[in-house]
């Protein structure tokens, strides 16, 4: 089983995202479960969504403690929420960032292996705001695998209709840009 925390302020889409890898998910035929955790925050915000994949039923209905990915929206909550400070031995970090692995590791420490991408110019340039769920979800399938590029079809164009193409574009343009590191030996 594969579990994701995803960390962003409210207003970001860390929860749509969620709901749109999920149903992606599910019409490869896997099994998902994906809820947030958020209370009366309002827009900005820090909030958590938590998603959950496999092949077979899943049967946990709790908050994912230890997740093996943790996918950060927004860098400025790594210091306001230290969102892998518990990630699994072995994890992997997501992050919206323009900088190098090698400046990612010096700034914020981290050890676990990296998927980075500039999302916010790449949202920027394609969609047309500096909204970034869509783009980080193209970062999360090139480092994972999870499901296919071209499972989010559906669901993008269900949640938003006539913005779906500029969405997947976004996610498309981020696949290909994203840097992940091989996983050690």
């Amino acid at each position: 089983m594969l579990e994701i925390r995803f960390h962003g302020r409210g207003g970001q889409g860390a929860v749509t995202s969620v709901e749109l890898l999920a149903l992606a998910a599910i019409n490869e035929g896997k099994f998902a479960q994906g809820f947030p955790s958020f209370g009366p925050e309002r827009r900005g915000a820090p909030v958590m969504a938590f998603l959950r994949i496999n092949d077979r039923h899943i049967r946990l209905r709790c908050k994912i403690e230890a997740p093996d990915v943790v996918l950060v929206l927004d860098p400025s909550l790594i210091r306001i929420q230290k969102p892998t400070a518990d990630l699994k031995p072995g994890g992997l970090i997501v992050l919206n960032t323009p900088k190098s692995p090698a400046e990612v590791r010096r700034d914020f420490g981290f050890t676990h292996r990296l998927a980075l991408v500039d999302a916010n110019t790449i949202a920027r340039e394609v969609i047309g705001v500096p909204i970034t769920n869509t783009t980080m979800l193209g970062a999360l399938i090139k480092a994972t695998q999870v499901v296919a590029l071209d499972s989010l079809k559906g669901p993008l164009q269900e949640r938003f209709g006539p913005l779906a193409a500029k969405n997947f574009q976004a996610m498309q343009a981020a696949y290909e840009q994203t840097v992940v590191e091989e996983a050690s030996a």
